[in-house]
């Protein structure tokens, strides 16, 4: 399978490339430096640009069969200012399948369920505005046509894989506080494989 990782130099991004390496795919990177990828991989393709960068995207797209995007926001507007570029681009090639990296924020309340986590102040996002940017993004998958997932994790430490976590439609897992990087990665990696969540976000936690 070929597969464009997004966000590739971040922590949860760098470790999704190591997992599609390892099952054996051609991945394609799009990076605004190369050096910060120190893995030399037959199958590997690193592009150097921006994915602001309508003709960079194009480019990055061109062969591919899944996106997965791990890009964060920065306290930049770069997620839902790259996030049209990115669509418009699937479609031009027929791309169905993207898997993207959100936040727990925008994931429903529980005490609240017409509300998002994020509008009561019951996530622990030190920045709503970056909140706002997944939400957007949220909003642009749910008016595209393409097949997406979000995966939704909570507190990020870093952290060995324990490989055994909660997962839940729409909602965080009931009392969930923390998933590591590790463990993000790799259920996020694994959705290529899977149609469960495609539509839908995805709460992730221990």
């Amino acid at each position: 399978m070929n597969i464009l990782i997004l966000g590739a130099t971040g922590r949860v991004g760098s470790q999704i490339v190591t997992h599609a390496l390892h099952d054996g795919h051609d991945v394609t990177v799009l990076v605004r430096t190369p050096e910060k990828i120190p893995i030399n991989d037959e199958n590997l393709t690193i592009i150097q640009g921006n994915v602001l960068n309508k003709d960079d995207i194009v480019c990055a797209t061109d062969g591919i069969d899944i996106v997965i995007s791990a890009l964060n926001t920065d306290g930049t507007t770069t997620l839902s200012e790259s996030m049209p570029l990115i669509i418009e681009a699937m479609k031009s090639e027929g791309i169905q399948r993207i898997i993207t990296i959100g936040t727990a924020g925008i994931l429903q309340s529980r005490s609240t369920p017409q509300s998002m986590r994020y509008q009561l102040r019951e996530s622990k996002h030190k920045s709503v505005r970056a909140t706002k940017e997944h939400h957007k993004v949220y909003n642009m998958l749910k008016q595209s046509r393409l097949k997406w997932t979000i995966v939704c994790p909570t507190y990020l430490p870093d952290g060995e894989s324990i490989g055994k976590y909660r997962v839940d439609y729409d909602f965080l897992p009931e009392g969930g506080t923390e998933i590591s990087v590790s463990d993000t990665a790799e259920f996020t990696f694994s959705q290529i494989k899977s149609s469960e969540y495609i539509k839908s976000r995805v709460g992730i936690a221990y």
